[in-house]
C-alpha cells in the first residue's frame, strides 16, 4: 500500500511537470497577442503547422488530465486513511494556506479550464482538426476577453492557478527525491517566482484587451 502510494506520488510530480511545460509554452504564444495582430497569428499558425508542437501540446495535455485524476485519487485516499481527531484538530501553522487547499484549487482551475477551452480551444484548435477553418485567433480574443464577466472569471482562475503552482512546483521536486534542507528552500523561492510570472503573465492578456488597447 504504502509503495503504491508513493508511486501514485511520482507520476502526480511527473504530470506536475507536464503542466509547467503546458502552462509556460501557452503563456508564451498568448503574450504575443499584446503585441500585435501579427505575432499572435504568425505564433498561431506556427503552433498549428509545427509537427513536433502538435505532437508536444497533445502529449503536456494528456499529461494535464493525468494531473488532475492522481491529484483526486490522492486526495480521497489521505481523507480516508487520516484519523477523525486529526480532521479536527490536526492544524499546523506551518503548512501554508495553498498546501492545505490544494485539492479545492485544482477543482477551481479544472472548473474554469473546460470553460476555457470552450471558448477558445474548441473555436480554433478543434476547428482545424476537423478540417474547417475556424475563428480568427486574434479577433476571438478580443471578443471575449472584452466581456467583463468573463476577464473577471478568468482572474479568478489564475489566482488559483497561482496558489495552486506555489506550492505544487517545490513539492513536485520534493516528491521526488530533492529533501535536501538546502533545496527545498530554494526551490519554493523559485516556486514564487515562477508562480508569480505565471500570474501576472496571463494577467496581463485579458486586462489589456478588456482596456480596449488591441489593435484592429
Amino acid at each position: 500500500m504504502k509503495t503504491s502510494s508513493i508511486g501514485r506520488k511520482l507520476v502526480m510530480s511527473i504530470s506536475g511537470m507536464f503542466l509547467i511545460m503546458f502552462l509556460t509554452l501557452h503563456l508564451a504564444i498568448n503574450l504575443t497577442s499584446v503585441i500585435s495582430r501579427e505575432a499572435y497569428e504568425t505564433a498561431c499558425k506556427f503552433m498549428d503547422e509545427n509537427i513536433f508542437i502538435k505532437i508536444m501540446v497533445p502529449v503536456l495535455a494528456l499529461g494535464f488530465v493525468v494531473h488532475i485524476v492522481m491529484g483526486i485519487i490522492l486526495t480521497i485516499q489521505n481523507r480516508k486513511s487520516r484519523p477523525i481527531d486529526y480532521k479536527v484538530k490536526g492544524k499546523n501553522p506551518k503548512v501554508s494556506w495553498a498546501s492545505k487547499n490544494m485539492f479545492a484549487l485544482g477543482l477551481i482551475v479544472l472548473g474554469l479550464l473546460v470553460i476555457h477551452l470552450g471558448h477558445f480551444w474548441a473555436k480554433m484548435q478543434l476547428q482545424h482538426f476537423l478540417g474547417n477553418e475556424g475563428e480568427n485567433p486574434y479577433d476571438l480574443v478580443k471578443t471575449v476577453f472584452s466581456n467583463g464577466w468573463y476577464v473577471a472569471m478568468y482572474v479568478v482562475w489564475i489566482l488559483a492557478l497561482y496558489f495552486h503552482i506555489s506550492h505544487g512546483f517545490w513539492s513536485m521536486f520534493q516528491s521526488m527525491g530533492a529533501t535536501n534542507s538546502k533545496w527545498i528552500p530554494r526551490l519554493q523561492k523559485i516556486a514564487i517566482i515562477y508562480s508569480h510570472i505565471i500570474m501576472i503573465g496571463f494577467m496581463i492578456i485579458p486586462i489589456y484587451f478588456f482596456l480596449g488597447f488591441g489593435g484592429a
